[in-house]
């Protein structure tokens, strides 16, 4: 990825990297925690030589992007995260994108695809259905689960916090290996991703993500018609393509028909031999088609219209 650009929003300065053609039909990738932009180092040439415009940006809480306002609250909630979507799309003046994530990135699509979909081409989500429910947040999963997610549970207490600011790099790195254990991934490659951590609002911004999902933080109430509207998981009416890693060492691959009611558009589900939790990295080539798959179905449904 070549130039590191930036779009003013009411909340956020995003930092961006926008490659392929100005005019070309735009897709928007969205990272997860604990990872950044990097995840899609080897989609985005794919998707440029298809002549895609391609546009990736630092979430909030990491990289280059940055808040307006020292006194704006630094909510990691899924409402903030999706509504930082469409601010991008309002500052690119794009009426519409195709929007495809993984983890934190996957939920921000969801949402936007589930309350804005007209300002959603199509919908490429890792895990399938990734809308929190948060009134259901303490109902337990099976033990081998919940033991995959003990920084949820470390996140919400003043240890945990302590430790995510003295260990941010290693706690990442601890996840890494857990959600991806066939990924053999390099110094270098760790190394590149973790600068996006020291963000000044990074530990912030993930503790409140953790807490509020588990109902442990009251959210932001800039967002709290948004979050209103994803208490009732709302269906997604846009055509989507949703993947499961078949080595994600958290989130078992599944044939997805438990989410299917929760998609009311075309869908296709696939799962990806080898892949783990940071699917767009270690399978680029299989994100990249399910983009042009998602987009295709798009196709067909407009094709279909009278």
């Amino acid at each position: 990825m070549q130039q590191l650009l930036y779009a003013r929003t009411p909340v956020l300065d995003i930092a961006y990297y926008d490659e392929g053609r100005p005019d070309g039909e735009p897709v928007v990738l969205l990272h997860g925690y604990p990872y950044d932009v990097n995840s899609y180092v080897d989609v985005v040439p794919l998707l440029v030589r298809d002549g895609f415009r391609v546009i990736v940006p630092f979430l909030r809480g990491h990289g280059p992007t940055r808040f307006l306002d020292p006194d704006t609250s630094r909510s990691g909630e899924q409402a903030a995260l999706g509504k930082d979507v469409i601010d991008l799309l309002d500052a690119l003046n794009l009426p519409r994108a195709t929007l495809a994530g993984y983890d934190w990135g996957a939920r921000a699509a969801c949402v936007v695809a589930a309350l804005w979909p007209q300002r959603c081409t199509a919908l490429v989500s890792v895990n399938g259905y990734l809308i929190q429910n948060i009134a259901a947040s303490a109902t337990p999963l099976r033990a081998d689960l919940e033991a995959g997610f003990w920084y949820f549970f470390y996140f919400l207490t003043p240890r945990g916090a302590a430790g995510l600011r003295a260990n941010r790099r290693a706690i990442a790195r601890v996840i890494w290996a857990r959600n991806s254990p066939a990924w053999t991934f390099s110094d270098t490659v760790f190394d590149r991703v973790a600068g996006s951590f020291d963000n000044p609002d990074y530990v912030d911004v993930v503790l409140h993500s953790y807490r509020h999902r588990l109902g442990y933080a009251e959210g932001d109430p800039t967002y709290a018609d948004i979050e209103h509207a994803l208490a009732d998981q709302p269906t997604i009416p846009v055509p989507a393509v949703t993947l499961d890693g078949e080595a994600d060492g958290n989130f078992p691959a599944t044939d997805g028909s438990a989410a299917a009611a929760r998609f009311t558009g075309p869908r296709t589900h696939h799962t990806v031999p080898v892949a783990g939790h940071n699917l767009p990295a270690e399978a680029p080539a299989a994100f990249a088609a399910a983009v042009l798959e998602a987009i295709g179905l798009t196709a067909e449904v407009l094709g279909a219209a009278p």
